[in-house]
């Protein structure tokens, strides 16, 4: 895993350049660079595959074509094979060099060859033209901008605000070029709004438990193939223990990490889960009091999030991520990602049966910039890399083919994988209802005091110039009864709160504060 940057077109700035590699740091332990006087390329590695050859950037023989790379290719040992017979000489053990001889041998179409998460920009040094790539779900991060005769590009935004100019990303499941003349043009390599339209479902729910066991444990089987100690985020939810169900068994030597007030679900459940499963538990306990102005500033800062309610999220997880580091964990896996894959809002239940597959689709398409830009920066933010297994793309193929009637079923969302799992499952924590992050950790109501100041900050760190911070979608589409295109319209006209709306919420906030804070005391 890396964070990537690099500035193409004549006489680039090397103060510009040093200061976005800078800004993304934290993504690795080692900077990396290739200089020149048209390309300025870098990167800041975090070592976990192949952790001393894989240098970056990575040169083609001839010297033409310069990789910078951020992600995980997990059939990179299939690709070396493949590659190695049909004539490639490669140098290293590791998935970097696999990525670019990948693009060499198939150009365009070697996104269709790689299974991971990935976000990679690859420079024709002959023709000062680049090649961008991103994953299918946008667990990797990737935005360009380009001004006064030069392309720039990094694998986060703040790395782009110091070069000024309208900042642009690139999204999930695309790929393009661009170059210091032209903006990028991309292209959908895979397109998650019509993801499932034409798949023949699977209605048999035999069948279905067998594909969803399957597919889940592969996935993590892959993700867990690493010298390192691994790390599971546990919330004693559904999700998170079926990872660190699988983790245990495929990959003893984890540690499961768990966030929360000391009286919240979340800690309680998790402390259950991994004691009954002998897992190593490394718990953070927060009071509500140790969250303050500066804890918000610095998770907006890091997250650059653009929605109000993932801000919250991320306040929490940026503290989890640091537990999380200082215990020296570079990897961890986490359950994100299956809330949207298998029915676990509960608009799910209410919207007209015609609408559903539409938000499904809507919600993986910006997952990118919400739930997974949470993840990433929170992680990457602290040098952790954070795997996501819900999200593999075979797996969410088989998801958009499985039926709503087996997704919601006996009041019950995410149905399916508590049947299918339900020899393995504590019988506790298959019956525990949905909660998101921030409500099960007792924090939410806390952070909630200072949202109105995040749009203040988020334009203070100069993100607007990628856009503005917006309402929670969620919440227009509730708004708008479930109508998915009123909501994106309306999205549109109006995509910020109102004063009257920060108002309101700051008030029901002082209230639940209060009302708390009351409460402790007296007990």
């Amino acid at each position: 895993m890396c964070g990537i940057a690099l500035i193409v077109g004549p006489n680039p700035d090397p103060a510009v350049f040093d200061a976005m590699l800078g800004q993304i740091a934290s993504r690795g332990e080692s900077r990396e660079v290739l200089c020149g006087p048209r390309h300025l390329l870098g990167t800041q590695r975090l070592k976990i595959v192949d952790r001393e050859r894989a240098v970056q950037p990575w040169i083609s023989p001839d010297g033409r074509w310069a990789l910078c790379y951020n992600g995980e290719i997990y059939n990179f040992r299939a690709l070396r094979s493949e590659l190695t017979a049909l004539g490639h000489l490669l140098r290293g053990d590791g998935d970097t060099e696999v990525v670019l001889e990948s693009f060499l041998e198939w150009g365009e179409d070697a996104v269709h060859h790689l299974r991971g998460e990935y976000a990679f920009a690859v420079t024709d040094r002959r023709e000062d033209r680049v090649y961008f790539a991103r994953d299918p779900l946008g667990v990797k991060p990737l935005y360009w901008s380009r001004q006064d005769g030069h392309l720039y590009a990094a694998s986060e935004l703040k790395a782009l605000v110091a070069a000024g100019g309208r900042i642009n990303e690139v999204p999930p499941g695309h790929h393009g070029w661009g170059s210091p003349v032209e903006d990028l043009a991309v292209k959908p390599h895979v397109d998650l709004l019509t993801m499932g339209d034409d798949d023949e479902p699977v209605e048999d729910v035999q069948e279905a438990t067998r594909q969803v066991r399957a597919a889940l444990a592969d996935s993590i089987q892959v993700r867990v193939d690493t010298d390192l100690t691994v790390g599971v985020i546990l919330s004693g939810g559904l999700d998170s223990t079926l990872a660190l169900l699988h983790v245990r068994e495929m990959h003893p030597d984890c540690v499961a990490f768990t966030i929360g007030t000391p009286d919240s679900e979340d800690i309680s459940y998790a402390r259950r889960v991994a004691r009954d499963l002998k897992v190593q538990h490394e718990v953070i306990e927060l009071s509500p009091r140790d969250i303050r102005l500066r804890d918000i500033r610095e998770a907006i800062r890091m997250s650059e999030l653009t929605e109000y309610g993932d801000v919250i999220n991320a306040v929490i997880s940026r503290r989890l991520f640091d537990r999380v580091r200082s215990h020296g964990i570079k990897v961890v896996l986490c359950g994100d990602g299956s809330d949207e894959l298998f029915g676990g809002y509960e608009m799910y239940q209410q919207a007209d049966p015609g609408l559903r597959q539409r938000i499904f689709q809507h919600k993986l398409h910006n997952l990118g910039r919400t739930e997974l830009q949470r993840v990433d920066r929170t992680s990457m933010g602290h040098g952790v890399e954070a795997r996501v297994p819900f999200l593999d793309l075979e797996l969410v193929r088989l998801a958009m083919r499985v039926p709503i009637e087996l997704k919601l079923r006996d009041g019950q969302e995410k149905w399916i994988l508590r049947h299918a799992f339900a020899d393995i499952l504590p019988e506790y924590v298959r019956q525990r209802p949905k909660n998101p992050l921030s409500h099960s950790s007792g924090l939410h109501e806390r952070v909630r005091l200072y949202r109105s100041q995040f749009p203040r900050i988020y334009r203070s760190l100069g993100y607007d110039q990628l856009g503005p911070m917006r309402r929670d979608f969620s919440v227009v589409l509730t708004e708008h009864n479930l109508d998915l295109d009123r909501a994106l319209a309306d999205a549109q006209r109006q995509p910020d709160y109102t004063l009257a709306d920060h108002a309101r919420d700051l008030a029901g906030a002082l209230r639940w504060n209060a009302a708390t804070a009351l409460r402790r005391m007296t007990s």
